[in-house]
């Protein structure tokens, strides 16, 4: 099988992953590139074969279960609001159930308490349990009085 030929199954299962996202077809398709360079090398169809059996092997059974542990992990950061929550921050204006103002990460923001019967005075050290669109949702570090 000519070397152009071993390309042209190669691209087609590169479409077939890029639509099927298995992480199967986008392996084939690098065995398929290997059974290509053999072919380019001037060996015959039974090494061809041989070639692309082994690369798809080798693909499907060592760097797809790799791959896909990889994938299935989560971040280890947490990025914009998200990595405000369990942050600490001072009230700068008493925080009720409705509103309130809280300094966090050097900024201030509005803020309500998660516990609706809380008024947190000012000064208190808070910990953020949610961010709710602009808003921390914060709870006291201490007893209240």
């Amino acid at each position: 099988m000519p070397w152009f030929a071993w390309l042209l199954a190669a691209a087609a299962l590169g479409a077939a992953e890029f639509f099927t996202l298995t992480l199967v077809f986008g392996l084939l398709a690098g065995a398929a590139l290997v059974a290509a360079v053999v072919a380019g090398v001037g060996v015959g169809l039974l090494g061809q074969l041989a070639a692309l059996g082994l690369a798809a092997v080798a693909g499907l059974a060592l760097v797809r279960p790799v791959a896909l542990r990889a994938v299935e992990r989560s971040p280890l950061t947490h990025e914009g609001s998200d990595a405000l929550i369990g942050k600490r921050a001072e009230v700068m204006q008493e925080v009720t159930a409705t509103h309130g103002l809280v300094k966090l990460s050097g900024e201030e923001w509005s803020a309500r308490a998660l516990d609706e019967s809380h008024v947190i005075p000012v000064g208190a050290l808070v910990d953020v349990m949610e961010i709710d669109g602009a808003t921390a949702v914060v709870y006291p570090r201490e007893l209240l009085p």
